[in-house]
C-alpha cells in the first residue's frame, strides 16, 4: 500500500447543479460552515449586509446574482477531505458544467420544492447522465409552500428517468413544515426556525412509537398524515440499493431548508455514507486507479484574470492518481514538455491557499503562461499517457465582433483569445479570404454578455456585437481529402476556420447541412471537434 493511499481515500469529491435560484450556492455555504471553512455565510445576492456568497468571485456574478464560473471549494468535516465544484447553474453554461463533471465523482442535485425539475435542470441533469455518474438529490426550500412530495418524486422519475429513494419524508411545508420522517432511524426530526447563517438550530428527534409525544410536538392532523404517506410510500417506493445509487441509476432525495439550515447536515452526513473514494479515470493506456499510479492530472478548467491586481491566468486540474508534491517535475504530454508547475494553490473563490502538496481526488489551480489547454494530461515524468478528452459543444448563437477603437487590435485580440481558450466562447475567422474579422460562437445568448463585460473590464476594449443568423456548426472530419475552396454549398452556408486552423461550415437552417452533404460526395461533417 503506497504511504498516500489513506490520504486519497479520504478524499470527496462532488460538483453541485442546479436551476438558478434553487439554492445551490446557499447550501454550498451551509456546508463550508460545517466544516468550520467560513463562520457566518453571505447573502447570496448580498442586500442583508452586502456580503456575496463565497463562491461567486466574477463582477458580473455579484451584479447579477447568478454563478457564470465554476469555483472550487475545499474543506474538512467528521475525518473527510471534501472538494465541492459549484456549477453554474445557468443552462447557457452548461458547457462549463460539463466540463467541470468530468472532474467530479459524484453530484449533488438541488430541487427547488415548490418549483420541482425545471427546463434547466433536465439539461443539466442530462450531462450527468451523460457522464455516469452517481447523483444525490436535496429538495430544498421546505420552510416556503412546496408541491406534493409524490409529484415531486414523480416528476424527477418521468423528466430525468431516473428512480428515487428518499431518505427522509417531510412533514408540511411553508408555515405548517414540521420537520422531515427519518425512514432509516424511524424518527421524527422536529423542525424550528434558526436564524440565517448560524450552525445548528434546535433539532428534536422523536422516535415514531412514542406517538402521544408525537402528536403533542406537530399535531394529530400531521401525524395521520405521515403514517399513510409511509404506507403508500413503503408499498410503491424503490427500495434503497447503493449498488444502483454509484451506477447512476437510483437517486437518493433528502429535504429540507439550506437557508434556515434544516436538514443540511442529515444531508451532508448520509452523503458522505453512501458516495465513493475518488474514482479511476479513463486513458489511452486504460483505467488509471488513483492509488496503483504516480501523479497524474489533467486540465478541466482554464480562468483569466482571477486576480484583477496581477492579471494571471489559472488552470485548474483535477489529481486523477498518487500524491503531487510542488517540488516535483511533471510532464505536460500534449505540450512534449518536462517542468514544475508553478504556484500550485487551492482556491476558495477569490482567496488562495499555495500549498506543498495535494492528493488524488483533489483541484488544484496553478499558474498558466499559456501553455495549457482544456483536456491537457499531465504525469511524472517517466510515464507518457492522456486522459479521455473533453469534448467540445456545438455553439448555437453566432455573431461578429467589432472592437470600437482600432488602436487597440492587440488587447483586443489578446482578451479574446484569452476569453476562448478557458472555453466560454470560441472564435472562428473568415476562411482564405485575407479578413480579419472575428466571429463568436456561443452555446448560450448569456455568454455575449459576459463577454463584452470582460473585453471591458479586464481588457479595456469596447466592443460592438453583431448578430449573425447561423444556428449550426459542422466541422470537417476529413478535411485532408477534401479541397474546401470548392466545396458546393447552399446559398446560406458560410465557411470559416477555428483558432487551430481547422475549417468549419456555418449554416442558417439544418436542411442546408444535408444538401451540402449531397453535392459534396465524399465529404463527412460533425458536431463535435475531436482536436
Amino acid at each position: 500500500m503506497n504511504d498516500y493511499t489513506e490520504e486519497i481515500n479520504r478524499r470527496r469529491t462532488f460538483a453541485i447543479i442546479s436551476h438558478p435560484d434553487a439554492g445551490k450556492t446557499t447550501l454550498t455555504e451551509k456546508f463550508l460552515l460545517y466544516g468550520g471553512a467560513i463562520n457566518l455565510a453571505g447573502s447570496v445576492k448580498g442586500k442583508a449586509t452586502a456580503r456575496h456568497a463565497v463562491s461567486d468571485w466574477m463582477e458580473i456574478e455579484k451584479e447579477r446574482g447568478i454563478s457564470v464560473t465554476s469555483s472550487v471549494l475545499q474543506f474538512e468535516y467528521d475525518g473527510y477531505c471534501i472538494n465541492i465544484l459549484d456549477t453554474p447553474g445557468h443552462q447557457d453554461f452548461s458547457e462549463d458544467t460539463y466540463r467541470t463533471l468530468m472532474a467530479a465523482d459524484s453530484a449533488v442535485m438541488v430541487i427547488d420544492a415548490s418549483k420541482g425539475v425545471e427546463a434547466q435542470t433536465r439539461k443539466l441533469f442530462k450531462v450527468c447522465v451523460m457522464r455516469r455518474i452517481p447523483i444525490f438529490t436535496f429538495i430544498n426550500k421546505l420552510d416556503r409552500d412546496a408541491n406534493d412530495t409524490f409529484d415531486l418524486l414523480d416528476d424527477i422519475e418521468k423528466e430525468l428517468g431516473i428512480a428515487t429513494c428518499p431518505l427522509n419524508w417531510p412533514i408540511g411545508s411553508g408555515k405548517e413544515f414540521k420537520g422531515v420522517y427519518d425512514r432509516e432511524n424511524k424518527c421524527v426530526i422536529s423542525y424550528s426556525d434558526t436564524q440565517k447563517g448560524t450552525k445548528e438550530g434546535i433539532a428534536t428527534e422523536i422516535p415514531l412509537q412514542e406517538e402521544t409525544r408525537l402528536r403533542e410536538t406537530i399535531g394529530d392532523g400531521a401525524v395521520d398524515r405521515l403514517l399513510e404517506e409511509m404506507e403508500l410510500l413503503d408499498g410503491a417506493g424503490a427500495d434503497f440499493d447503493l449498488e444502483a445509487v454509484r451506477a447512476g441509476d437510483l437517486t437518493p432525495v433528502c429535504f429540507g431548508s439550506a437557508l434556515t439550515n434544516f436538514g443540511v447536515e442529515i444531508f451532508l452526513k448520509h452523503f458522505l455514507n453512501m458516495t465513493t473514494t475518488p474514482l479511476p479515470r479513463k486513458s489511452d493506456i486504460g483505467m488509471i486507479e488513483p492509488t496503483e499510479k504516480e501523479f497524474s492530472a489533467f486540465v478541466f478548467k482554464i480562468q483569466a484574470n482571477m486576480n484583477r491586481a496581477h492579471r494571471d491566468r489559472i488552470a485548474f486540474m483535477r489529481i486523477c492518481s498518487g500524491k503531487f508534491d510542488a517540488q516535483m517535475e511533471v510532464r505536460h504530454v500534449q505540450g512534449g514538455k518536462v517542468m514544475r508547475l508553478s504556484q500550485p494553490q487551492q482556491i476558495m473563490a477569490d482567496e488562495r491557499k499555495i500549498l506543498s502538496e495535494a492528493y488524488a481526488g483533489d483541484i488544484i489551480g496553478v499558474f498558466d503562461p499559456g501553455l495549457f489547454s482544456i483536456g491537457d494530461t499531465l504525469c511524472v515524468p517517466k510515464e507518457k499517457f492522456c486522459y479521455e478528452g473533453i469534448p467540445t459543444f456545438a455553439p448555437e448563437h453566432f455573431a461578429r465582433v467589432r472592437q470600437m477603437d482600432t488602436m487597440k487590435r492587440k488587447q483586443f485580440v489578446k482578451g479574446i483569445e484569452q476569453i476562448a481558450q478557458e472555453g466560454a466562447i470560441q472564435i472562428f475567422q473568415e476562411f482564405n479570404t485575407g479578413l480579419e474579422e472575428i466571429i463568436v460562437g456561443v452555446v448560450g445568448v448569456l455568454q455575449f454578455d459576459v463577454l463584452k463585460y470582460r473585453l471591458e473590464n479586464e481588457y479595456n476594449v469596447e466592443i460592438r456585437l453583431d448578430n449573425l443568423p447561423y444556428e449550426h456548426i459542422r466541422w470537417i472530419e476529413n478535411k485532408e481529402e477534401v479541397d474546401i475552396a470548392k466545396l458546393t454549398g447552399t446559398s446560406d452556408m458560410k465557411k470559416v476556420k477555428d483558432m487551430k486552423g481547422n475549417p468549419l461550415l456555418l449554416f442558417v437552417n439544418s436542411w442546408s447541412i444535408g444538401m451540402t452533404l449531397d453535392r459534396n460526395k465524399g465529404l463527412v461533417l460533425t458536431e463535435f471537434s475531436r482536436n
